[in-house]
């Protein structure tokens, strides 16, 4: 296996993967310096708030940083609808309840340069939970393996191509009962690693309407809204004046209802007065493994977060046009970059960075974790292994 090297960090650097700190509810690392957003970024529909820990895993200290246990996480899109997620941002904290959208790859804000998205993808289709552990079990070989064991060799995995990192000692998680079996999470660790492959596509959105609002004048299509959906046949709902249709850009034809790759516009007669119109799309869609959320705020930046398995979802957006009469000045447009549904705020009462004396409290309890039974394992032991020693299956 190839190593990234790290260099290790003086006594003075504490830096804590976001993760660490949501496990054991001491609250967030300290942020990374996000990088600078595109200028007109994407809007996609997907939004959602993050409640908490889906799973627990175990611990790991990945080479050159901080003990940090591992977990997947809940992003709660409303309705009784949760998404499962794995961290991609080791050195980011999470905020509490922070509040995320659906984005691409391209816009991965964390610590670390993500240049290998493609083999992320991979590592999350053919591992915990999209594998299930039995057939995780069959194509690795590794007969005893668990859940909480397969969570944390696939986190380290993911931190392995989105910051960089190799995997060093592997812990007790202080959050489960079970005792780890060191070696179980090593061998499916190095599995992943070696065997990853740099798939071409990352997911498409589930529901997308891009973009939400545009303009021109009465006598031709105004606007060009393009869809992007995992759905089939999505059917539109159209508020406009007599007359005036929601057409396909490229026959010119009306459309009841559209599928991805579709782009429509409105339909105006030459003789209409200045007016408006909007169409909505609401489906059962999928928001599939692999697709990136990041925080909204980009004041208080929290870790980025990567979609750990297929997540079925009523999802709805919409797309509205303005229209002058013939020879007059098309309207300005401002995208709302918002949602189609009403959304709550985001509270106010957000986790502040972890940092002094809480950094100390972190450490002293991940210190406690160890001496209560807590179990290292260097990956040098993983070579004792393959001679025969010190193995457990």
């Amino acid at each position: 296996m190839t190593h990234v090297p790290i260099p290790h960090p003086g006594p003075a650097r504490a830096v804590l993967a976001a993760c660490a700190a949501t496990a054991l509810a001491l609250g967030p690392a300290a942020p990374a310096t996000a990088l600078p957003l595109p200028v007109e970024p994407q809007v996609y529909s997907v939004r959602g708030q993050y409640t908490g820990v889906a799973e627990h895993g175990h611990a790991v200290t990945m080479r050159g940083e901080t003990y940090t246990t591992t977990s997947t996480f809940n992003v709660d899109l409303e309705g009784d609808q949760l998404l499962t997620t794995y961290c991609i941002d080791f050195r980011t904290g999470i905020v509490a309840d922070s509040w995320y959208r659906e984005d691409q790859w391209d816009t991965y804000p964390g610590e670390g340069d993500f240049a290998e998205p493609g083999r992320v993808h991979w590592i999350l289709l053919n591992s915990y939970p999209v594998t299930d552990i039995q057939d995780l079990r069959g194509a690795t070989g590794i007969a005893s393996v668990d859940e909480a064991e397969a969570l944390t060799a696939t986190q380290a995995a993911i931190w392995h191509f989105s910051n960089g990192l190799d995997l060093e000692e592997v812990h007790q998680g202080p959050d489960l009962g079970e005792e780890v079996i060191e070696n179980n999470v090593v061998r499916l660790y190095e599995h992943l690693v070696e065997n990853a492959e740099d798939l071409p596509h990352e997911p498409g959105s589930a529901l997308t309407v891009s973009p939400d609002r545009d303009s021109g004048l009465a006598g031709g299509t105004v606007g060009s809204f393009t869809v992007e959906t995992s759905a089939q046949d999505v059917p539109v709902t159209v508020d406009a004046p007599e007359g005036v249709e929601l057409v396909d850009a490229a026959t010119g034809d009306p459309v009841t209802e559209v599928g991805d790759g579709d782009t429509v516009g409105f339909a105006v007669p030459a003789d209409a007065g200045a007016g408006e119109a909007s169409f909505t799309l609401e489906a059962e869609a999928t928001v599939q493994a692999g697709r990136l959320f990041k925080g909204e705020d980009p004041d208080d930046p929290t870790q980025t977060l990567i979609t750990a398995q297929d997540s079925e979802i009523v999802v709805a957006d919409s797309g509205s046009a303005a229209w002058d009469e013939q020879g007059g000045t098309p309207p300005a447009v401002e995208t709302t970059g918002e949602p189609t549904a009403a959304a709550a705020p985001a509270p106010d009462d957000r986790s502040l960075p972890l940092t002094g004396g809480a950094v100390t409290a972190l450490v002293v309890a991940g210190t406690v974790a160890l001496g209560g039974g807590a179990v290292l394992v260097h990956l040098a032991r993983r070579r004792r292994a393959a001679n025969g020693v010190g193995t457990t299956e």
